[in-house]
C-alpha cells in the first residue's frame, strides 16, 4: 500500500509538473527556486517564461562551460557525497551501520568482478543540476530499468531505510573502460516522475523491467550526458577497479568535478 501510494504521490506531482499552465507553471518555479536557494544563473536559459513546463526548468541544461572536466574520474552529477569506499564480500556501504548487497542494486547474480571493486554515491538535492554525465571515457554497452519503490534518498532515510538505493526504482547503466567494468546508476526517489536516459525518446514507466542491449556498444566520452532526472535523486558508480576516491562523505561537489588523485 505504501508503494502504491508514493506512486501515485509522484505521479500526481509528475502531472502537475508537466503542466504547460503558465500562471501553474511560473509559480511552481519561483517556489521551488526560493525554497532550495537555486542559483539560475548557471542556467542556459535564465527567463522562467522561456521554460515549456516545471520538467523542462527542472532538467535545465548549463551554461558552456561552466562545469569543466577534471581528473581521471569526474563527478557524473551536481550533489553531495553520502557515501564512497570499497566494495567488501558484495557490500555496499549506505551509512552508518547499514550496507546493502551489490546483487540486490544491480538485479543481477554476476557481481563476481566487482568484488573489492569501488563505489562512490552522489545525492542530488532539489537545488541541483539534475543531468547525469559519464564519469570517465566509456562505451555502454548494457542498460536495465528496474521499477520499485520511491523512498526519499536524502541523507536521513539512507541512515534509517535498509536497502534504500537497492529497493527504489533504478536506471542501472553498464560500461567497458579502459581500467574494466563501470556501472552508473540513476536511482528515483520520492517525486521523481520519470528517469530519461538520452538514447530513448521518452522515459522509462514505473511497471516493468527494461533490458537493452547495445550490440556494438555506444562511445561516450568523459563529461558526455547519459540521462535526466525529473526530480532530486541519487546517481551511484560502481568500478571493477579498486579506487581511492578524493571527496569525502558530506562533501558538496559539482558535476565535472575530480573524482580522483
Amino acid at each position: 500500500m505504501h508503494t502504491i501510494f508514493q506512486h501515485l504521490l509522484s505521479r500526481l506531482v509528475g502531472s502537475i509538473a508537466s503542466s504547460e499552465i503558465k500562471w501553474l507553471k511560473c509559480a511552481f518555479i519561483h517556489f521551488v527556486i526560493w525554497r532550495y536557494g537555486i542559483n539560475i544563473d548557471d542556467a542556459k536559459e535564465t527567463n522562467i517564461d522561456a521554460y515549456r513546463n516545471f520538467n523542462d526548468f527542472f532538467s535545465r541544461e548549463l551554461k558552456d562551460g561552466i562545469r569543466p572536466i577534471t581528473g581521471r574520474y569526474c563527478s557524473p552529477a551536481d550533489g553531495t557525497v553520502s557515501a564512497a569506499g570499497i566494495i567488501k564480500a558484495g557490500q555496499i556501504f549506505q551509512a552508518k551501520g547499514i550496507n546493502y548487497k551489490l546483487e540486490k542494486l544491480l538485479a543481477s547474480n554476476d557481481i563476481e568482478h566487482l568484488n573489492n571493486g569501488s563505489f562512490i554515491t552522489v545525492y542530488l538535492s532539489p537545488k541541483d543540476y539534475h543531468r547525469v554525465h559519464c564519469p570517465i571515457d566509456a562505451t555502454l554497452i548494457a542498460a536495465r530499468y528496474v521499477p520499485g519503490k520511491l523512498f526519499s534518498v536524502s541523507q536521513t532515510n539512507a541512515e534509517r531505510v535498509t536497502d534504500l538505493f537497492a529497493d527504489n526504482e533504478r536506471l542501472i547503466m553498464e560500461f567497458d573502460t579502459q581500467s574494466g567494468k563501470m556501472m552508473v546508476i540513476m536511482v528515483g526517489a520520492m517525486i521523481v516522475a520519470a528517469i530519461q536516459p538520452v538514447w530513448r525518446k521518452q522515459p522509462y514507466t514505473a511497471r516493468e523491467i527494461n533490458e537493452t542491449t547495445f550490440e556494438t556498444g555506444v562511445e561516450y566520452q568523459q563529461g558526455d550526458e547519459l540521462g535526466a532526472f525529473k526530480m532530486g535523486s541519487t546517481a551511484i558508480i560502481i568500478t571493477e577497479n579498486s579506487i581511492t576516491w578524493l571527496p569525502k562523505s558530506n562533501q558538496v561537489i559539482q558535476m565535472g568535478e575530480s573524482l580522483t588523485l
